[in-house]
């Protein structure tokens, strides 16, 4: 680590003595490390927060469309208002952090989220409820990116910090697989408002206890915000994730590929104000050298949001695309999962929920298992091998039959889960310790930008051409559109939902032949898109096992 890493003060040692011109550490009282594993058990209540609050909503909007008397487009906005915001301020927020302290960051990101949730939770409206999710893509931007790189600075020593990052991942997966239970209970119980209500009690602990046990870190020569740069990171994100979302739900049109393109020349103006200030930064760090100036001319400089160089770091890049590459391939499992279970097999979905839940739980073992494991085997070939499992997963769900029950779909799960939970730790470690401590604020931003594009991409892509493939191959049985409404009909040949209520209309032999039109349809764009995604697992094995072969094994 390099020694103007980072300044770490805390209610042990008090701020960090240095040189303001490099960010020299002179001095600093050691920490017990009790305190660090207490700091990191409180850093979970966000992360728990976040990953609960993502998977519960989906399970409480029926309750919102009856209650708010939503409409279908209010219901998508619902649903997409928070991370179109989430996606678009992340760069931005762990940028931030660096530069006022990802402690402090974080717990205005926290009390924010928990002010607004509670005030959303009562929303008496569908509009109130976009703005409060929009709100809450706001401060949640600030959750995760700052939890991350307080990791890194809270725990420098790689062993440790592995496992924290393990015990990190953990969280978030088994709030993802609460959060379809938990989120179904309370909906059934009380009211859709408690979803939301319920970050206030998850959030205390940490506002309360943080200040004495969360030390504060941020990048000792930060430079001026970037305003520009916070636009421009927006005007990227935010038209280029609509587009993707349009796409995946209404498929090719004008909107969202203008979207996009306009997005895409964005990025470029973004990248090119990057690149132009990282060289700006440089030569005015040889000159402060040169002159032995003092932190005051470091503070006055505009330093880029997003340093470019961390891609020159081969470790940090293969990491990013492994992590793309894995969510992209899961959220696309996902996506045909949950529709096979409550569409094909019946299931509630509170039903469907429990049933992923053991996979979920392979995810949390998963990753606390390879952290003794990298102490025997390189790194590279860890993440390596988890993507190959996960590979493995799709091979079963590519070339199996997916018609005699769920017990195949939910086994290739397990296999997925378990190769993904070895690898993102893995890959998210290496993410960490590739990027100087300074920078981990902007580094776990990046990285959590990954899992947003990849999760979008899977959804899209993989989601149209699931939707393109079973609309090319439903045969609905003679007789079908005559017994039933034309409307009921085109619904049918659009949507597996479509042909479920179409069946659901119709006498008992027909409807068992319009299922089973509707099942060998639906498997075939399940085919094809196992069949992507295992390729993408099996390349991206491939990568980082080439790549990050020379990564040596923990101490």
């Amino acid at each position: 680590m390099s020694n103007a890493s980072f300044t770490r003060t805390g209610t042990v040692g008090g701020p960090a003595a240095g040189n303001s011109a490099t960010g020299t550490i002179q001095s600093q009282a050691p920490r017990a490390p009790w305190r660090d594993w207490l700091a990191l058990a409180l850093l979970m209540f966000p992360v728990l927060l976040v990953a609960v609050d993502n998977t519960a909503l989906t399970f409480a909007l029926p309750a919102i469309a009856r209650s708010l008397d939503a409409s279908g487009v209010e219901l998508l906005w619902i649903v997409d208002a928070y991370p179109l915001v989430l996606a678009g301020l992340l760069v931005a927020m762990g940028s931030l952090g660096d530069r006022i302290g990802r402690r402090r960051l974080l717990f205005i990101g926290s009390t924010g989220f928990a002010a607004v949730s509670a005030v959303t939770a009562f929303a008496p409206s569908a509009e109130w409820l976009i703005a409060g999710r929009a709100g809450l893509g706001f401060f949640g931007a600030m959750l995760m990116p700052s939890t991350l790189s307080l990791i890194r600075n809270i725990f420098p020593e790689p062993n440790r910090r592995r496992l924290a990052v393990a015990i990190w991942a953990a969280g978030f997966s088994g709030g993802a697989a609460l959060g379809p239970i938990f989120g179904g209970w309370l909906v059934e119980h009380f009211w859709w408002g408690a979803v939301l209500l319920v970050a206030v009690p998850i959030i205390l602990p940490l506002l309360v206890l943080g200040p004495a046990l969360i030390p504060e870190s941020r990048d000792p020569n930060p430079g001026r915000v970037d305003v520009p740069s916070i636009v421009l990171s927006l005007l990227v994100m935010v038209p280029v994730v609509y587009g993707i979302k349009i796409l995946a739900t209404h498929g090719l049109g004008l909107e969202p590929l203008g979207a996009i393109a306009f997005g895409l020349l964005m990025g470029y103006v973004f990248i090119r104000r990057q690149r132009q200030l990282l060289a700006g930064s440089l030569r005015q760090d040889g000159v402060a050298r040169a002159a032995a100036l003092d932190g005051a001319g470091e503070r006055n400089r505009t330093a880029p949001l997003l340093d470019l160089s961390l891609f020159g770091n081969r470790v940090f890049s293969t990491a990013i695309i492994a992590n793309v590459l894995a969510l992209f391939s899961f959220n696309g499992f996902i996506l045909f999962l949950a529709q096979h279970l409550q569409l094909l097999e019946g299931q509630s979905p509170s039903e469907s929920g429990v049933a992923m839940v053991p996979a979920l739980i392979a995810t949390v073992l998963a990753g606390l298992l390879v952290v003794p494991l990298v102490k025997k085997v390189r790194p590279g070939f860890v993440v390596a091998g988890g993507l190959l499992l996960s590979a493995g997963g799709y091979f079963l769900v590519a070339f199996g039959d997916h018609g005699n029950g769920p017990a195949l779909l939910l086994a290739a799960l397990l296999v997925l889960c378990l190769g993904v939970g070895a690898a993102e730790t893995i890959s998210n470690d290496l993410i960490l310790g590739a990027a100087p401590a300074e920078k981990s604020g902007a580094a776990a931003a990046i990285s959590e930008t990954g899992y947003e594009i990849g999760s979008l991409l899977g959804t899209a892509i993989l989601g149209s051409i699931l939707t393109a493939s079973y609309q090319g191959n439903l045969r609905l049985p003679a007789g079908a559109a005559d017994a039933a409404p034309a409307e009921a009909s085109a619904q049918a040949g659009e949507t597996l939902a479509g042909a479920v209520e179409l069946a659901q209309a119709l006498p008992g032999p027909l409807a068992e032949a319009v299922m089973t039109a509707a099942r060998a349809a639906f498997d075939s764009g399940v085919h094809i898109t196992a069949t992507i995604a295992l390729v993408l697992m099996a390349g991206a094995s491939v990568l980082a096992a080439v790549v990050l072969r020379k990564v040596p094994t923990a101490k």
